[in-house]
């Protein structure tokens, strides 16, 4: 599958599973992590994790199973091995006479994940000379925290969409997701920076 590009605040949210199940998974060396420089080089290493983490969060989540640390890792081995376009008829063996059908469980989180993978590579951008580098839509001004920050007021993505014609939906839906999962920093005092340039 896809390598690892995904944060942990990304799987959690694309997958509905808590933060707390992929720490423990990163903890006991079932989920593979990479670590890569922070922008600024300010902040520590940020970790990412593969695209099949997704999967995985939402089976850890949905299945009503306790698994030992060798069976996650085998369900892991298994899920790596998919594309994510098998994932909708993948059925895998958790351990012996307990099959899951994976994309029944997890088809809708994996193909969330994809669409989102790829419309933020491609219309998410940091850029020093807007708005400080704050997250913007790519050929605009318009950060991923106000789009946010409009849902959160209770707009809705056509609204957002009636005021910036030219901008794709996947584009602001995925400003959503990202401003989700990149909070802003917050400054000395509490006080969050502003996206204001």
């Amino acid at each position: 599958m896809t390598i690892a590009n995904l944060t942990r605040r990304e799987v959690a949210e694309l997958a509905g599973s808590s933060k707390r199940l992929l720490d423990k998974a990163m903890q006991e060396h079932v989920l593979p992590v990479r670590h890569v420089a922070a922008r600024g080089g300010k902040r520590a290493p940020a970790q990412l994790l593969p695209s099949y983490a997704v999967a995985y969060a939402a089976i850890m989540t949905k299945l009503d199973l306790k698994l030992t640390k060798a069976h996650k890792k085998r369900l892991l081995g298994q899920l790596a091995r998919l594309q994510p376009a098998e994932i909708r008829t993948a059925r895998i063996e958790l351990i012996p006479a307990v099959e899951v059908d994976i994309g029944r469980l997890v088809g809708d989180a994996v193909d969330r994940a994809e669409s989102y993978r790829t419309a933020r590579d491609k219309f998410i951008l940091h850029d020093d000379a807007i708005k400080g580098g704050t997250a913007i839509i790519r050929g605009t001004r318009v950060t991923v925290y106000s789009v946010l920050g409009r849902i959160e007021h209770g707009e809705t993505v056509d609204d957002v969409l009636g005021d910036n014609p030219d901008v794709p939906r996947e584009a602001i839906e995925a400003a959503i997701t990202y401003a989700r999962t990149h909070p802003l920093i917050e400054r000395r005092g509490g006080k969050p920076w502003s996206d204001r340039a």
